[in-house]
């Protein structure tokens, strides 16, 4: 995810956001009544989080869970936030509003040096309070580290760190095994010598 610049406008609600963000011609992210513009992402960013797209897109065509993509917004409980993860997957058909999703099964952020402290420690504590979240998986984009969260007992998560090419992201939740080789595909930590 992009770069989280100075609040643009005083507070606002939930409601006024939403409608505002459909014009905005730059991404915001909302949280406690504040709005930050975003700055745009690297290309191995968005290679990442591309190679994370396709591969959920191609094995959940025709099932029930979805994958979307950095557009679509998560929007936390009691409407105080509205994030954009770089790839979420959802799988409650009654989660359908047109611009976000409330109950993703998996969510995936994509480290960038300006983000790096929110994806681990905001990101990481508000996700847990998403219902249904089973899945936080933060993958760094300056080295082949994937860590893996996965709900366990409240207030916490379990987590596993990844590393290395030949090794694979697995997604029980979803019936899917990623190679990390895949995940950094044409990235400058992915190409092999």
């Amino acid at each position: 995810m992009a770069v989280q610049l100075a609040p643009v406008i005083n507070y606002i609600s939930p409601e006024e956001y939403l409608e505002w963000e459909k014009l905005a011609e730059t991404k915001h992210e909302y949280v406690g009544g504040h709005v930050y513009a975003m700055a745009g992402a690297s290309d191995d960013h968005n290679r990442i989080a591309r190679n994370i797209l396709i591969d959920l897109g191609v094995a959940l065509r025709g099932k029930r869970c979805e994958p979307f993509g950095s557009d679509m917004k998560l929007r936390m409980p009691d409407d105080e936030a509205f994030y954009y993860p770089d790839v979420l997957v959802a799988c409650d058909p009654r989660d359908n509003a047109q611009y976000y999703r409330e109950r993703p099964l998996i969510v995936f952020e994509v480290l960038s040096p300006d983000t790096a402290k929110t994806d681990q420690r905001e990101k990481r504590y508000t996700y847990g309070l998403v219902p249904g979240l089973k899945t936080y998986v933060i993958v760094a984009q300056d080295r082949v580290e994937v860590t893996v969260l996965r709900r366990g007992r409240w207030p916490g998560w379990k987590e596993q760190v990844i590393t290395g090419l030949n090794e694979v992201l697995n997604l029980p939740e979803i019936k899917l095994a990623i190679p990390l080789k895949r995940i950094y595909e044409r990235t400058r930590v992915g190409r092999t010598k």
